[in-house]
């Protein structure tokens, strides 16, 4: 096997959203990895705070970094303590913060953070999948705490995000609001949603009333629309707005950061907590665990994520980060190997 591999690095942080693209070893693997040929790689969002040092406080990472969060591939080797995979399974994966590097042929990855590709999606849209889909999950399980038969309302839910959280939400019992867009009205209907508002024609804050809980797609403009519309001791989960200081304790930082995202979200905790209401911030971790059981959602309601018609290679790496940056894709913009 040759013993090299391309791979999309960044040097330094920068404003400047571009990476290189370098010819590096293949990684090894330990006791507990595998090493995933991949397939294909999604970029996301999350890729910009990661190359400009924004979430550094978060995760702060050593150059040169192999950049991308999620992606799907066969696995080629395994490590001695890994009983649950072999040579040759499709799998995906969003990888451990601490590891990332999907945008690269070769991943070495822990097992505790992959799992099977679900059989009804080929690599491209499997590996749009897993980071919205424990986004999702973890949203509504661990941060909101959802409870059969409440409500949930979605704010600007019609993108890839309220694609997966809809089914998963409707798996857990709850009833589900969505705004968004007048083109994905149907799809997200079909797919589960109780309630869909076309922001164009009208504003959820005028219709909605007495709602257990948010996700916030749309970021810290909304904030105070999206307290108006919610129950007392409800909670307000926001994808966009930014880390507060219960962030940094649950996920027991040091003290400093902990003042120091207490300080950076204390605007939105005092305005949250004026309604009794909590503010939520998530930052999604690898789950492997989860990720079966999103698995099985989206075989079960044959979830297809939406993906950007055109398709990119890693030679084609700064013009997909662009596209994700400042453009306007037609869905999940994915790196084909």
């Amino acid at each position: 096997m040759n013993k090299t591999m391309k791979a999309a690095q960044i040097s330094k942080y920068s404003k400047q959203i571009e990476a290189q693209v370098n010819t590096i070893s293949i990684p090894d693997i330990e006791d507990h990895e595998v090493l995933v040929k991949v397939k294909a790689a999604a970029v996301n969002p999350l890729e910009m705070l990661i190359i400009t040092g924004s979430v550094k406080l978060i995760q702060d990472y050593t150059f040169p970094l192999t950049i991308g969060n999620e992606l799907a591939g066969v696995i080629e080797k395994v490590g001695k303590n890994v009983r649950e995979f072999q040579v040759g399974d499709d799998i995906y994966t969003r990888l451990p913060l601490k590891k990332i590097g999907a945008f690269a042929e070769y991943v070495a990855v822990d097992a505790a953070a992959i799992a099977p590709m679900p059989k009804n999606l080929s690599y491209a849209e499997a590996s749009a999948v897993a980071l919205t889909g424990l986004t999702a999950y973890q949203g509504l399980h661990e941060e909101l705490e959802a409870k059969s038969g409440q409500s949930v309302f979605i704010a600007g839910g019609s993108g890839s995000f309220g694609q997966i959280a809809v089914p998963i939400a409707k798996a857990m019992g709850l009833k589900v609001i969505v705004s968004g867009n007048a083109q994905t009205r149907e799809r997200t209907l079909q797919i589960g949603a109780d309630q869909y508002l076309d922001y164009t024609k009208e504003n959820y804050v005028d219709v909605l009333t007495n709602i257990d809980h948010v996700i916030d797609a749309l970021g810290p403009e909304e904030f105070d629309n999206e307290l108006q519309i919610m129950k007392r001791g409800g909670r307000l989960l926001s994808l966009r707005t930014g880390p507060n200081k219960r962030f940094a304790e649950d996920r027991g930082f040091p003290w400093w950061k902990q003042k120091l995202f207490g300080a950076v979200g204390a605007r939105y905790d005092n305005k949250a907590k004026k309604k009794d209401i909590q503010y939520r911030f998530i930052f999604v971790r690898s789950d492997g665990t989860q990720l079966k059981e999103i698995t099985q959602i989206v075989e079960t309601n044959h979830i297809v994520p939406l993906l950007h018609p055109q398709t990119f290679t890693i030679n084609d790496i700064n013009y997909a980060l662009e596209l994700v940056a400042n453009g306007r894709p037609k869905g999940k913009v994915i790196i084909q190997f």
